[in-house]
């Protein structure tokens, strides 16, 4: 059998077995949060453990939680930061077991930090300052992927619709660089963004944001990254993001656009390469396949009302949560907001592909 009918018979394949999953797949609800708690993102460790961040557009008082298997939830870490943890948007658990959370203080002496939990040991394992210049007046630490194949973390910065960039921080040696600012990859493109028929708009102004979504694939080889206000997914190989040696104009050539996407929050990617999606406009969650063809998976209302974040938990499936983000003081400039929110869970296709 030559390698070009292997290959067919590969793809072939795939492609049943994701339509056999699209039609029996099923979202499930694993927990509902009130306003005290508004889901942001969500990490999960090897072991199983669930960690979350609040979203402070609710003015949540604690910022980062570990979600309980009785229900309950935690204050985590159980230590006092210097200065004290003002807002965390993302989380992520490394192949280390290292939870990952981003801390973004703003005003004229903003501080950002990368700050790094040995969930194993409980006890701090690295922090990473981010300030000016590496980020502007305008700046949010919003995102971000791991990759521990060149040990770099690579952070979406929200910044300003025009100024929005991507950090990369050298695990080993704490270097930052700022990259790809203005970029059509992680600048907002002119999209109205409207939910529920409505227009949605930030401090009174249409909302247009850049790069905020991020994810890497398994093989720690590819960076997934888009701006929430655009139609397009775009790719870097993680070694030249890595690169510091690459001029700006050579790192732009390198990034390539991947793939059509919806307004979208929050990305993961699965075994086989399947990319999910937040559908912000559609109150969904859809799947970017192997073949860069994109369909909605789940749609509800209610459950699926602003789809903030992912975390693919392995053998345990995808989660992802929910916080109604456009109905929030932060964004209508009005009270009251929301007072339920979900944690969700499905399968992801690469079950149906290759097992759990």
């Amino acid at each position: 059998m030559s390698d070009f009918v292997r290959a067919f018979l590969f793809v072939f394949l795939a492609v049943l077995c994701v339509g056999a999953w699209a039609s029996e797949s099923t979202l499930s609800v694993v927990r509902t949060f009130s306003t005290d708690t508004p889901p942001a993102n969500i990490a999960v460790s090897r072991s199983g453990r669930i960690f979350m961040s609040t979203h402070q557009a609710y003015g949540a008082e604690q910022k980062l939680l570990e979600l309980l298997p009785d229900g309950g939830s935690r204050a985590y870490p159980d230590t006092q930061f210097s200065p004290p943890i003002n807002a965390v948007l993302g989380v992520i658990v490394d192949e280390q077991d290292i939870l990952w959370f981003l801390d973004t203080s703003w005003g004229e002496d903003g501080l950002g930090r990368v700050i790094g939990w040995d969930t194993k040991n409980e006890q701090l394992y690295k922090v990473f300052y981010v300030a000016r210049p590496l980020v502007h007046k305008a700046y949010i630490l919003n995102d971000m992927a791991v990759d521990r194949k060149n040990n770099m973390i690579y952070i979406t910065e929200t910044a300003s619709d025009t100024t929005s960039a991507l950090l990369v921080v050298d695990i080993d040696t704490g270097l930052i660089r700022r990259v790809l600012e203005g970029s059509k990859s992680t600048v907002a493109e002119d999209k109205k963004m409207l939910i529920d028929g409505q227009l949605v708009k930030m401090q009174g102004q249409e909302a247009r944001v850049g790069v905020n979504p991020i994810t890497i694939d398994v093989k720690n080889e590819w960076v997934y990254f888009a701006p929430m206000s655009a139609e397009s997914i775009y790719r870097a190989k993680s070694a030249d993001l890595a690169n510091p040696k690459l001029s700006a104009k050579q790192l732009e050539k390198r990034v390539e656009r991947y793939a059509a996407k919806p307004i979208s929050d929050g990305i993961t990617i699965d075994q086989a390469g399947n990319i999910y999606v937040s559908d912000l406009e559609k109150n969904a969650i859809g799947m970017i396949d192997a073949q860069r063809q994109y369909r909605v998976l789940f749609q509800d209302d209610n459950l699926l009302s602003w789809v903030e974040g992912f975390a693919n938990a392995g053998k345990q499936g995808i989660y992802a949560t929910s916080n109604k983000l456009h109905l929030s003081p932060a964004f209508n400039n009005a009270e009251p907001g929301p007072d339920t929110f979900y944690l969700l869970r499905f399968e992801p296709a690469a079950f149906a592909a290759f097992g759990r």
